[in-house]
């Protein structure tokens, strides 16, 4: 999630996680009119209540999840990095899917490597790295140590910068964030691998667009039923990764 929320918002879900809905709404009361909105939006988000149901650490694991479905990004054997990973959804939808836990014995074993700012509970199957920056050059020296042969065949990026209010800001800040996985992504990203990345949709989103189109075979915009309707949040799944061509000479 890599702050995904604002602090004050992630406060109040991570105190309501496990309360039931009658005693969660009492903590609405002395809340700001926005906190209260957002508050009230979750509690009654149908992907929220499936999340408990299924025992998911939040909401957006649907989101991975439909998109697996349909575009099978996710099979046994693979090394998955998953970027912005708190608290953890992503890597709990992926740990089976790549046979993290090598439960199925006659499939490859899979890797899972979750990496955020903010801290991780731990999770059977995968090695969380936190609290730690993914685009610190420390941090990149302990993923490439942590991944199986030093790459991933798959790179998830559920990250975002706190969020200011300013559209624009905000937007320019998730975008340089995912040129900065793009930037690592020579010496991390298996040749064939599979980048899908969360932005908001925004004046920049071309530029980040355009490298991916150069960087890999295939690439597509995607909107998952579980991201909701009113949110500008898209995803770019990018597959078949074939490396920017270098631009030093030899």
């Amino acid at each position: 999630m890599q702050l995904r929320l604002t602090s004050r918002c992630w406060k109040l879900l991570c105190a309501l996680r496990h309360e039931r809905f009658h005693t969660a709404a009492q903590h609405c009361k002395g809340r700001t009119g926005t906190e209260h909105l957002w508050l009230m939006r979750h509690l009654k988000d149908p992907y929220v209540k499936a999340a408990k149901v299924e025992c998911y650490r939040c909401r957006s694991a649907f989101k991975l999840l439909e998109i697996n479905k349909k575009h099978k990004i996710l099979r046994p054997g693979l090394r998955v990095l998953d970027c912005g990973a708190a608290p953890g959804a992503w890597s709990q939808v992926a740990v089976p899917r790549v046979n993290a836990t090598g439960t199925d014995p006659s499939s490859p074993v899979g890797f899972v490597l979750g990496v955020d700012l903010l801290h991780i509970h731990p999770l059977e199957g995968a090695t969380f790295l936190c609290p730690a920056d993914v685009t610190n050059p420390k941090t990149f020296q302990r993923i490439m140590e942590l991944l199986p042969g030093g790459k991933a065949d798959v790179i998830l990026s559920d990250m975002a910068p706190n969020a200011t209010g300013i559209r624009d800001l905000d937007h320019d800040r998730l975008i340089s964030m995912c040129l900065t996985l793009l930037d690592m992504a020579p010496d991390i990203l298996h040749p064939g691998g599979t980048l899908l990345c969360k932005i908001w949709a925004g004046s920049r989103s071309h530029w980040l667009q355009k490298r991916l189109t150069e960087e890999f075979q295939s690439t597509r915009n995607i909107k998952p039923e579980a991201s909701r309707k009113e949110s500008s949040e898209v995803y770019f799944l990018a597959t078949q990764y074939r490396r920017r061509k270098s631009s030093v000479k030899q």
